[in-house]
């Protein structure tokens, strides 16, 4: 296996690819098949008894391609062609996305999750994040009271704070950030996004607001990370009444589930992605299932969840993160199985569209009404 450096910059990741391929050349000049170790996480389970092992650090196992396994040669070999794209990019200071790899060799790759895995594949093996090899996506807005260089450009969002940008797709690359914003606030959605904008919300509030645009990529999760990390500013967290919603909020705390297993093991590029990217300091503010009666919304404004919500929701309250470390969230997700029900953040705009920038937001974290 090759260990990781001790930095992540291009000669490092070449000097790892190197590495690795001059190991399986040694394998095979000494009549050996090929192999491969990939170490395996797991970082939540449904054990609730909080006595579980699962850790974002320490693996839990490997898993050996070979090419003694007739099934796992095709694996290794798109592996090593995507490996050898990757070298090509960082050689040459570009950068390409995912699809962009699919339609270098789409005969070969068939489907876009085949190369989604070697890819992940490759961050095992040279333990480093998806962005250290050339590969970034990118599509996070935010807004508000901050200031940052990015690669040598100047982002003052303080200029116009209610004016979006892109998300910076590496956080490394961020110097000279500033801010005098009093809180961050991550949104579900762009529409919510827009609202605030529209609102000037971040100008009245002298605030920083984040949106994934549903769930949230690698770039958005890094960039929230290290605003907290750097301007050691309280973080809240607005989404849907519903399963999706709720689980959007957990992949900005606790990691993305998307990629799991059955056997909820995770790659290590998951597990170092997790723990470069989870922000335990972020508190839910709402949408709570007990919203909808504290602010008597209408009937009309309910939907019943489907026999897929539910089964996402039993799946949820299983997770051992949520008995362990955020019991509370826990106990509004048993309010909307047991209510049946779910709602949208802009049901709180049913009698006015100010409602959710000019006494929602404000007066939650004004007055602490988040968990």
């Amino acid at each position: 296996m090759v260990g990781r450096s001790s930095s992540s910059n291009p000669s490092d990741v070449l000097r790892q690819i190197k590495g690795f391929v001059l190991l399986l050349i040694q394998d095979i000049s000494r009549n050996r098949a090929p192999s491969v170790a990939l170490d395996r996480f797991r970082i939540y389970c449904s054990d609730p008894s909080g006595n579980c092992i699962c850790n974002y650090d320490l693996p839990i196992g490997k898993e050996i391609i070979s090419l003694e396994k007739e099934s796992h040669a095709y694996r290794l070999d798109v592996l090593l062609r995507v490996l050898q794209i990757i070298q090509q990019l960082l050689q040459e200071k570009r950068h390409a996305s995912k699809r962009d790899i699919y339609y270098m060799h789409p005969s070969v790759f068939l489907e876009q999750a085949v190369v989604d895995r070697a890819i992940n594949d490759i961050c095992i093996l040279l333990k480093c994040s998806r962005h250290h090899l050339n590969v970034p996506v990118g599509k996070g807005l935010v807004m508000g009271w901050l200031r940052f260089v990015e690669a040598g450009r100047k982002s003052c969002c303080i200029r116009s704070p209610d004016t979006a940008y892109p998300v910076p797709v590496n956080s490394e690359d961020i110097k000279d950030i500033a801010s005098v914003a009093k809180y961050v606030l991550v949104v579900e959605k762009e529409t919510v996004f827009q609202r605030l904008a529209n609102d000037q919300f971040c100008e009245r509030n002298h605030c920083i607001v984040i949106t994934g645009r549903g769930y949230p990529d690698v770039p958005t999760r890094r960039f929230l990370r290290h605003l907290v990390e750097q301007l050691h500013l309280p973080v809240y967290c607005l989404v849907d009444s519903d399963p999706y919603g709720f689980d959007i909020l957990t992949t900005y705390r606790f990691g993305s589930m998307l990629l799991l297993l059955k056997s909820h093991l995770f790659s290590k590029q998951m597990a170092y992605d997790a723990m470069l990217m989870h922000v335990p300091e972020l508190r839910w503010l709402g949408v709570f299932p007990s919203d909808f009666e504290k602010y008597n919304l209408p009937d009309h404004c309910l939907l019943h969840l489907t026999s897929e919500d539910k089964k996402k929701v039993e799946a949820m309250l299983s997770r051992c993160y949520l008995h362990k470390e955020a019991p509370k969230w826990r106990l509004e997700l048993e309010i909307m199985l047991q209510k049946g029900v779910k709602f949208e953040i802009e049901a709180l705009s049913v009698n006015s569209l100010s409602f959710l920038s000019d006494w929602y937001i404000p007066s939650k974290i004004q007055n602490g009404y988040y968990i």
